[in-house]
């Protein structure tokens, strides 16, 4: 079993100059606005880490949080992360200049942060065809290095029926929700989210 052994907050960076120097292998989670990052990122560690809102684009900086990983199979290793909570993109109560601001500084962070090894796309359940969606996953696919991988999970799943949950659960998707209770066995959840991120962070295929 993968735990958590702690996190912690770091600080927040406006682009790519201010973020901490390259430590630990990092995971960055995006998605367009409103996907849940924040309370994604605090279901998986347990914590009140990042603050999630239910107003869209609240996240407006580059927000980094240690993360130690504990392998019950392995507990003699060491296995410390950086989590990257960033800016939504899509709506946001800001002027389209400031907007456009912070997604220069977002797609700067990702194509040139050295210590990425793990893009996590989180998409709503219930809205799975999103342009934005499919231009997020499509410009990831162009910048992602050999070095890196790309996990897409799918959020709120609590909101969706059990049929479109079995549905995604044969393709193999990631799924996740609140209510741990709505999963069949092996179905989704955050144990096997955790085990897939783990997976991508500390080892190659």
């Amino acid at each position: 079993m993968i735990k958590i052994k702690n996190a912690y907050f770091i600080k927040s960076a406006q682009n790519i100059a201010h973020v901490p120097p390259v430590l630990y292998p990092e995971v960055a989670f995006l998605g367009r606005s409103n996907v849940g990052k924040s309370t994604f990122i605090n279901l998986i560690t347990g914590r009140k880490l990042a603050r999630s809102s239910a107003t869209p684009g609240k996240t407006q900086l580059i927000n980094y949080f240690g993360v130690g990983f504990e392998d019950e199979t392995n507990k003699d290793a060491t296995f410390q992360s950086y989590f990257v909570d960033l800016p939504g993109f899509g709506y946001a109560k800001v002027s389209k200049s400031l907007k456009d601001q912070w997604e220069k500084d977002l797609w700067d962070f990702l194509c040139h942060r050295s210590a990425i090894k793990l893009f996590v796309h989180l998409v709503d359940s219930r809205h799975m065809d999103l342009e934005i969606d499919e231009w997020v996953q499509e410009s990831l696919n162009k910048i992602c290095r050999g070095d890196q991988k790309i996990l897409k999970i799918y959020t709120k799943c609590d909101k969706i029926t059990a049929n479109k949950r079995g549905a995604l659960s044969q393709k193999n998707a990631l799924l996740m929700s609140m209510n741990e209770k709505i999963f069949k066995p092996g179905q989704g959840g955050k144990q096997k989210v955790l085990k897939a991120i783990f997976k991508g962070l500390f080892y190659a295929d």
